[in-house]
């Protein structure tokens, strides 16, 4: 029986899923990744580190999977963005791998000012949401500016996918999703964008060449076997993004769906015929001629209600907190969490505080801010509102309440996938395609995708929610 991996390149864990050919998963390796926070505003991922990380998920998921190394068929990548690492000419790495929470840029670099205030950067790009300081462009004009010395020796720069594409098979290859994010891709052309490098004063030299998800690279080479403990051979396919890998395993190209991930930050994406660009939307090709991810997302997340727990509630677990939120009524009994409430400092995130609100309380507050946050992307993303299918992932599908909450707020339905790693399965259902070279997906796409139950909006809630829309005016911060 074939069988084909997945690794998620997260920012918090890296994991590695084994599914054989119908899309199940049959083990999964799961581990911490250890960062360096330097002076406390970096955030780096030493190289050696990476591979180690890597090498132990794949080798846990062989293991729980019961299979050889030899017995995987093909292998993909979810990726993140805006995480990359300098090369010198001999291709020996000059710096650790910079990964995309690292705030050493404190103001943007005039020149990525200038490049993102461009009349056309968005129709060039597709990058609807600007780039800002934990842009890969900010930092790479950081290193220009703060460390020369380094600089004068750099000849790659790699997204962290492209040195993970490089190592394995000894391709230089990028990625169109992961390279739509750089704000140096040009979209309709599908290739670097020449105004932006000049603007940089950056070789196109230096950059990968870019390619479609799901393109078969090559195979795994002698020495990325040996950092990974896969077999040499191992035919090698491009993956992409996380939130567009992720998208994949929901069943993309299905145009009549949206996929949501409530993790570290709320994301949003459709797929749509036809290039279409829109303020809030992060735009790239998809997996054939004419389609596109569109992306948008949101800091919204699920780090307010870890921040509660852990500040608040630290006797609790997260699962005994939305326990305790199940017996909240619609609206948190006049409580409301403001966006990301932990940045407010204290409690003072939340408004219309009483003595008679309960742990309960906020966490349903909570709950229901990342909702309403949730409205306005599918709004970005689907603006006649026309998709009725919500495909949900990340920590925020694994609560039933959550997704209630969602379903009401939206009036839409909610569908739980069987699998809870969609990210392994979106880069192993890529593998499958890409090294089989189908011509017709759909097949694959209807065998993979599997759900395991439907949460339907409660009319009831649905119109209360909409009233308690209308009643609180606080909801502006949300548009």
């Amino acid at each position: 029986m074939p069988f084909f991996l997945g690794i998620d390149l997260g920012t918090s864990y890296f994991k590695a899923g084994v599914f054989d050919g119908q899309g199940k998963l049959m083990g999964l390796g799961r581990c911490f990744v250890r960062k360096e926070a330097g002076a406390g505003r970096l955030c780096e991922l030493d190289v050696p580190v990476f591979f180690d990380t890597l090498s132990s998920c794949i080798r846990e998921a062989l293991q729980k999977a019961d299979v050889r190394d030899t017995e995987i068929k093909a292998v993909s990548y979810s990726s993140q963005a805006n995480s990359f690492v300098l090369l010198d000419k001999y291709d020996a790495y000059l710096t650790p791998i910079i990964l995309w929470p690292d705030q050493r840029v404190e103001e943007l670099p005039v020149s990525v000012q200038t490049l993102i205030d461009s009349p056309d950067f968005n129709e060039n790009t597709g990058i609807g949401v600007k780039p800002g300081s934990q842009s890969l462009i900010a930092k790479v004009e950081w290193y220009k500016l703060k460390r020369p010395d380094i600089w004068k020796k750099v000849r790659r720069i790699m997204s962290i996918s492209d040195y993970l594409t490089f190592i394995l098979t000894g391709c230089r290859i990028s990625d169109y999703s992961t390279s739509s994010m750089t704000g140096l891709f040009n979209i309709s052309g599908q290739k670097w964008w020449d105004k932006a490098l000049m603007i940089l004063n950056m070789d196109k030299g230096c950059l990968s060449s870019p390619a479609c998800t799901g393109s078969l690279v090559g195979r795994i080479t002698g020495k990325g076997a040996e950092l990974t403990g896969l077999a040499k051979g191992t035919p090698f396919v491009l993956g992409g993004l996380d939130h567009h890998m992720v998208a994949v395993s929901a069943g993309f190209p299905d145009t009549e769906c949206i996929s949501e991930s409530t993790g570290t930050v709320l994301a949003c994406v459709s797929y749509e015929k036809g290039l279409k660009y829109r303020a809030g939307l992060n735009v790239a090709p998809g997996l054939s001629d004419d389609f596109y991810f569109n992306l948008a997302f949101d800091t919204n997340g699920a780090l307010p209600l870890e921040w509660y727990q852990r500040n608040y509630s630290p006797e609790s677990s997260v699962i005994e907190l939305l326990a305790l939120a199940e017996n909240v009524a619609v609206g948190s009994d006049g409580l409301i969490a403001q966006p990301c409430a932990n940045m407010f400092g204290g409690l003072n995130g939340f408004d219309n505080r009483t003595a008679n609100h309960s742990r309960a309380h906020f966490v349903r507050a909570i709950l229901e801010s990342t909702a309403l946050s949730l409205v306005k992307l599918v709004k970005t993303v689907d603006p006649m509102e026309s998709v009725q299918i919500i495909i949900p992932s990340g920590g925020g599908a694994r609560s039933h309440l959550w997704m209630q909450i969602k379903a009401d707020m939206l009036n839409k339905t909610f569908s739980v996938p069987e699998c809870s790693e969609l990210a392994c399965q979106g880069a192993a259902m890529t593998s499958f395609i890409g090294s089989s070279e189908l011509q017709d997906i759909s097949g694959v796409i209807d065998e993979w995708r599997m759900f395991k139950k439907t949460i339907a909006p409660d009319p009831d809630n649905v119109e209360k929610y909409k009233d308690w829309r209308n009643r609180n005016c606080n909801f502006k911060k949300y548009r």
